[in-house]
């Protein structure tokens, strides 16, 4: 399959990088400390989903703004070692030019851009949470990528692991890869499902990008 487009998006944790083992970790370590329950903490969505958003379904209204600064620490704290490129990632970002694509993440820029040193992946645009007033599943983080970027949305491909990020992407008119790097391919609603970004090759044309996908 082809697509054809101006711009590529991607999230970051679970689509470019993994660090899964170190969100756990942390986000186990901050929930024994905030004195919430194991079960209470099951029943929460962590993947795909800014920090102050996890906070607000678990703690009072009061206790978020502290509770989001302490999981940044302990997650940015975290990163050495905790964080390694997924399949086709390299190779992906390398065939296309920086001003064709962004990192689009519901982390903090601070934590988003420690993730993304330690993976050796430096964009040139990247939307996290502090410059969005509503996080994915809303479309405003892509939206506003493409707009940072000056493409059309609708020449925009997202590439996401969660279904709260490919629903942002339908959402603001994109064409979405879906990537069955942590979730089954059935959670996933997209116009493609992949196992990971070493199923997509990219060509630059007059035209764009032109996007192949594999199995």
């Amino acid at each position: 399959m082809k697509i054809q487009a101006d711009a590529l998006l991607f999230d970051n944790d679970g689509t470019l990088v993994s660090s899964l083992e170190s969100v756990y970790r942390c986000w186990t370590r901050w929930a024994e400390e905030y004195g919430i329950t194991a079960e209470e903490f099951a029943r929460v969505e962590l993947h795909g989903r800014p920090a102050a958003e996890i906070a607000a379904d678990l703690l009072p209204a009061d206790r978020v703004p502290e509770a989001v600064v302490r999981i940044e620490q302990l997650e940015v704290e975290d990163v050495e070692g905790g964080v390694h490129l997924l399949p086709g990632t390299r190779a992906l970002l390398d065939s296309v030019p920086a001003d064709r694509w962004a990192v689009v993440t519901s982390a903090t820029r601070r934590l988003a851009e420690a993730r993304l040193d330690e993976a050796g992946i430096r964009p040139k645009t990247l939307i996290a949470a502090d410059d969005i007033t509503r996080g994915k599943p809303d479309p405003e983080p892509f939206l506003l990528a493409a707009r940072r970027l000056g493409v059309d949305p609708a020449r925009c491909v997202v590439f996401e692991d969660a279904p709260a990020g490919l629903q942002a992407g339908r959402s603001a008119g994109m064409t979405t890869v879906a990537l069955t790097t942590t979730h089954q391919a059935a959670e996933l609603h997209a116009d493609v499902v992949v196992g990971d970004l070493s199923a997509v090759s990219a060509l630059v044309t007059d035209g764009g990008v032109e996007i192949s996908v594999g199995d």
